[in-house]
């Protein structure tokens, strides 16, 4: 099972910007051999390279640029991307399960949008923690708090995760008019 995001983002974009480089590089090859004017001239790079000087500005630009790149990409290589999965109490013994963010997600808004009195819920699962705001036209909401966190409470006995993350409910209510 995977449990973390795959890094296919950075993946793509560095395969899409070697695959133009080895495109432009291969129009050119062909235009040299056909003995037409090649898109990019081999003579204007090669001048370029011998004109320029280490200690140029130009220099300095382009490898700051390089090493920023490189590390942004060695920092998404190496750095554990958030959940996609989030483990599940083991039922018989040596069974891997789990359930995804955003099922668990909108099973937990479910139970919220069930508690009488609440019209829209939005919820958040980060780390051990849920968050649930909800909205109610009621005018008190005077345990209405607690009726939604026990109701998320209620499905997540039924889901029981490996770790039991903590619930927080804020519950906002339209102003009363005088």
């Amino acid at each position: 099972m995977r449990r973390r995001p795959r890094r296919t983002v950075p993946a793509v974009i560095m395969a899409v910007v070697l695959l133009g480089v080895c495109v432009v590089t291969a129009i050119s090859v062909v235009q040299l051999l056909l003995h037409q004017r090649p898109l990019v001239s081999y003579a204007a790079l090669a001048s370029a390279a011998h004109t320029t000087r280490w200690d140029s500005a130009a220099v300095a630009a382009g490898g700051g640029v390089l090493v920023l790149v490189g590390l942004v990409l060695l920092l998404a290589a190496l750095l554990p991307g958030r959940p996609t999965v989030v483990p599940l109490r083991a039922t018989e013994a040596g069974m891997d399960t789990g359930a995804s963010r955003r099922s668990l997600r909108s099973t937990l808004r479910a139970a919220a949008n069930s508690v009488d009195g609440v019209t829209a819920t939005t919820l958040t699962v980060r780390g051990k923690k849920i968050t649930a705001a909800v909205r109610t036209h009621r005018t008190a909401k005077e345990g209405l708090a607690e009726a939604v966190r026990a109701a998320i409470s209620r499905r997540l006995d039924q889901i029981s995760p490996a770790t039991r993350p903590q619930v927080r409910v804020r519950v906002s209510a339209p102003r009363s008019t005088p």
